[in-house]
């Protein structure tokens, strides 16, 4: 894919403007960084960062079998949703493999808004579509209308609070409102993916650059930086996030992938992917998440080759360097039966390196 065809956020030359290093990601034109991944991780855990992530895809949801529709369609339980409530949840294939991770956003009894991620968005449209057939509702990709730029860390609420009128302190982690920012309406989300405090702001497409120069500007004295998806990534892999093509995928369920949690197999509805996520349940989970630090300075990339002594039992699937420990972190997925086992190493070109495992969030092991 030449860097013409790559696809562009209403925010591209305000990036260019901003000196950001541009790279391809999920066929979009995307800032990786700005000053440099290092000051801008550590200005997300001590002060805030603004990320651009209208990349991402979103579905609208619309009818009066919307609810059942989607909790056909994912692990969690969307029954028990109420308006202004955000559900973090799986979309499995019958295997129980997963097909995406994603936020679901009840809009009213009849309407709901997904936010899927950018790379699996063309794949999961195609997907809700075809099983929306049995069901009284319809399923729209308004992923061209939304702009979303994401406010995180200790200072975000304050800097967002002197942009809207809504009490940004009364909404809950995974709440969210409906209100106005730059004269806009715009959905304001307590959410986010780097372990801190903060917002999610959807706003109209062409909304991007005028809501982040107003961002900009109410933060820059309250320490706010410009943060491209080089410090997301680092940050979600020491608050012990999973990302899709690594922890989860096509190839791994949600339980092998760390997030369970999210499997309701008792809620009303059946879904796809149930009855193999039961048998996994019940016969074992075969492979689990684990997150390790490295003693030593060389990062475990995905796909290295994890042992204990002389038997290979998994593979590292995300792997960084922490800059709020100092040193090389990661998360690999590893036979069950070596999970608890105190003898785990990585390979990395052909010398051996011991994991130590480490509870998440991986930085408050600081």
């Amino acid at each position: 894919m030449t860097a013409d065809s790559l696809k562009k956020t209403s925010l591209h030359a305000f990036h260019i403007e901003q000196g950001a290093r541009m790279v391809p990601f999920s066929g979009w034109d995307m800032p990786v960084q700005y000053s440099g991944i290092l000051a801008e991780h550590l200005a997300v855990r001590n002060t805030a960062g603004l990320f651009d992530v209208s990349h991402m895809g979103e579905v609208s949801v619309v009818g009066p079998e919307a609810c059942a529709f989607l909790d056909h369609l994912v692990t969690n339980d969307v029954s028990k949703m109420k308006p202004g409530r955000v559900l973090y949840t799986a979309m499995c294939y019958e295997s129980g493999t997963v097909v995406d991770d994603l936020l679901i956003y009840c809009r009213s009894e009849n309407e709901f808004l997904l936010c899927i991620n950018a790379g699996n968005t063309e794949k999961d449209v195609v997907w809700l579509l075809e099983k929306t057939k049995l069901f009284d509702c319809a399923v729209e990709d308004v992923s061209s209308s939304y702009c979303q730029l994401a406010l995180q860390g200790p200072k975000a609420e304050k800097i967002l609070q002197s942009l809207v009128e809504v009490p940004l302190d009364e909404i809950k982690y995974y709440h969210f409102v409906e209100g106005e920012i730059c004269g806009q309406t715009a959905i304001l989300s307590r959410t986010g993916y780097t372990g801190e405090a903060g917002f999610e702001v959807y706003a109209a497409w062409d909304q991007g650059p005028a809501i982040a120069r107003a961002m900009m500007g109410a933060g820059t004295d309250e320490g706010l930086v410009l943060t491209g998806l080089g410090a997301r990534d680092s940050l979600r892999l020491e608050a012990g996030f999973p990302l899709y093509g690594h922890e989860i995928s096509d190839i791994a369920t949600p339980f092998e992938g760390g997030i369970g949690w999210t499997v309701k197999l008792k809620k009303i509805s059946d879904f796809i992917g149930r009855d193999a996520l039961l048998e996994q349940k019940v016969k074992g989970i075969p492979r689990r998440t684990v997150f390790f630090v490295l003693i030593d300075r060389r990062i475990a990339r995905a796909g290295a080759q994890v042992y204990c002594e002389d038997e290979g039992v998994g593979e590292v699937v995300s792997g960084t360097q922490s800059p709020v420990l100092n040193q090389p972190i990661g998360s690999a997925l590893i036979k069950t039966d070596f999970v608890s086992s105190e003898k785990l190493e990585v390979d990395l070109r052909g010398k051996r390196y011991a994991l130590t495992q480490v509870k998440t969030p991986i930085h408050k092991n600081a």
